[in-house]
């Protein structure tokens, strides 16, 4: 087994040196990558971004977003996490998302800490019913990654908060997270456990006769890994537009009347809109929502629809509120 680790908190490249991993690298060889996202919501890669962040949340505090290759459900990151991918070969009759077989090393890890935890029989560990990691997998051409993240000493408000989607009534076909109960490995061990600790023990247990020293991406893997992240990764496309298709109503009162709005959107951009209300304008108010046909669902919102004259056609409602009804 090849041992490296990123050495970067940046989810972009973290997430395209897996992809490099997975595809680009000796495709016989089985690879551990250790690696720290600072503040991030991860999606998995058949999940409507738009259901699952608190944009509000996420942009007053600057929470990136990415999307990761692997399906499953949206996960916190911060520096009190670490994550940890295994790539290998797919074992020819092995059981297709086998997570078990990698959940083994992080439950004897975590005993060495003096934590006992135990894999719940889908893709998450436990501590007394309360998940401290989730894992996901990808398979495709003869490779296998698996992937997951030990919630170590994270930060479960801000968990809590930039998961928490504003009520509305949206119908999509993209898969929706479970909400689970969560904890801490250190809020369970017999002393704070933090992340280079663990680092230790999971080493132990995956190199018994020695960890090997890391290695290090040549030129042209880096050269790729960076090309990966710019061109995917780090996209509008990928982490909003990827899987954005929906149907949404929502509706708020505000000084300038009752606003409502339903939508369909693709690719995480508006496709057609109606709005409707008590309110008062002037012009056409089919003109404006022509206007905003095209316009991404995400952070950026506020500014489109400050070019717009939101206020002419909707007396009293500014381009902010208009923009935290669709998004916030």
């Amino acid at each position: 087994m090849v041992y490296l680790e990123t050495g970067s908190r940046d989810p972009y490249y973290n997430l395209a040196a897996e992809e490099v991993l997975l595809f680009s690298m000796d495709p016989q060889e089985t690879y551990l990558m250790l690696w720290q996202n600072d503040r991030t919501i991860v999606v998995g890669k058949y999940q409507n971004t738009a259901e699952e962040l608190n944009q509000a949340y996420v942009d007053a505090r600057g929470i990136r977003v990415a999307r990761r290759l692997s399906g499953g459900g949206a996960v916190y990151h911060d520096l009190g996490n670490l994550n940890y991918t295994i790539v290998s070969p797919s074992r020819e009759g092995a059981v297709a998302f086998d997570f078990q077989r990698f959940a083994q090393p992080v439950v004897a890890a975590l005993a060495r800490l003096g934590v006992s935890a135990q894999f719940n029989g889908r893709n998450d560990l436990v501590v007394g019913g309360k998940k401290i990691s989730g894992c996901a997998q990808y398979a495709g051409r003869g490779r296998l990654l698996h992937h997951g993240c030990i919630l170590l000493n994270s930060d479960l408000g801000a968990l809590a908060q930039a998961l928490r989607v504003k009520e509305a009534k949206i119908q999509s076909k993209g898969v929706k997270s479970v909400s689970s109960r969560v904890t801490t490995v250190s809020e369970n061990a017999p002393q704070p456990v933090t992340v280079e600790g663990f680092r230790a023990a999971l080493l132990a247990e995956l190199f018994p006769q020695g960890v090997p020293a890391p290695y290090r991406f040549s030129p042209a893997e880096a050269a790729l890994v960076e090309k990966l992240r710019r061109e995917k990764y780090a996209t509008w496309e990928w982490n909003y537009g990827y899987y954005g298709d929906y149907q949404m109503r929502r509706e708020k009162k505000f000084p300038a009347g009752l606003v409502t709005v339903d939508l369909d959107a693709a690719g995480a951009r508006i496709q057609r809109i109606r709005l409707s209300g008590d309110f008062w304008g002037e012009g056409e108010l089919e003109q404006l929502e022509a206007a905003m046909v095209g316009l991404p669902l995400d952070g950026s919102l506020k500014a489109a629809l400050e070019r717009l004259e939101v206020s002419r056609y909707i007396h009293g409602l500014t381009a902010a509120q208009l923009a935290e009804l669709l998004v916030y």
